[in-house]
């Protein structure tokens, strides 16, 4: 099975656990696409949706789910999302879509998580992928500066650094907002991304806290103690992992 087979059947099992009535967190992610496509097509009364970003919320509009918002539905059934590692007791990076600050928030507001991925996401140890930083805009150099002692501090010793747009997306940013940070990738929120290689997270839970510790971090892509169950698509089908 291709990578694209892998999470369209994982996010295919994950539609499988969602019945008529939820309340439904949906991700963002080419992965959580798949479970979007997949629940729409089982056209479950009662059911509605709260997207984790704009695109996932144009997807599902599109499909015709039913959406509602977290000042409407505050606590939610389930949320299924992507990630971008899966790590031993089901620790996560997740914040490739840069929509980190929305997805922790959704996840947060679960009753369960559901993570879906292909097999390859699964690692012995979190920090292969870079860690996303969600950085208020202003500022944000000062900010890096004092994520970069935080890094350093854990033994990570390359900066961390600031996501940049496609060509053709900066182009099209520039065009738009017209200010010094066009070309920079900011988040529905306004934010920018900083992604930090860490290469290997030796203690996830102590680099979580330090992050969230430094003014001007709004949050991190660090999801640790909130997945339920995670759902991986592999050659041989799915598996199923617990923490």
């Amino acid at each position: 099975m291709s990578a694209d087979d892998q999470k369209r059947a994982a996010g295919e099992a994950a539609a499988a656990h969602v019945e008529p009535g939820m309340v439904v967190g949906l991700g963002t992610g080419s992965t959580a696409a798949w479970f979007v496509k997949a629940l729409a097509a089982r056209k479950l009364d009662g059911l509605r949706c709260v997207p984790t970003s704009e695109a996932t919320a144009d997807l599902a509009r599109e499909l015709g789910l039913t959406l509602s918002t977290l000042e409407d539905t505050p606590r939610l059934d389930l949320t299924v999302d992507g990630t971008d590692e899966v790590g031993p007791g089901l620790a996560l990076i997740k914040g490739g879509g840069a929509a980190l600050l929305r997805e922790k928030l959704v996840w947060e507001a679960s009753n369960r998580c559901l993570v879906i991925a292909d097999a390859a996401k699964v690692v012995k140890t979190l920090g292969k992928f870079a860690l996303p930083i969600e950085v208020v805009a202003f500022g944000h150099k000062t900010t890096a500066n004092r994520i970069a002692d935080v890094l350093a501090d854990h033994d990570i010793a390359m900066p961390a650094r600031l996501r940049t747009a496609p060509p053709q997306a900066a182009s099209l940013r520039e065009a738009s907002v017209g200010d010094k940070l066009a070309g920079v990738v900011r988040t529905d929120g306004g934010n920018v991304i900083y992604d930090a290689a860490c290469g290997a997270i030796h203690d996830p839970a102590r680099l979580a806290s330090d992050l969230k510790l430094i003014t001007g971090v709004v949050e991190h892509g660090l999801f640790l103690d909130l997945a339920d169950l995670a759902i991986i698509g592999g050659d041989g089908g799915v598996e199923i992992l617990t923490p």
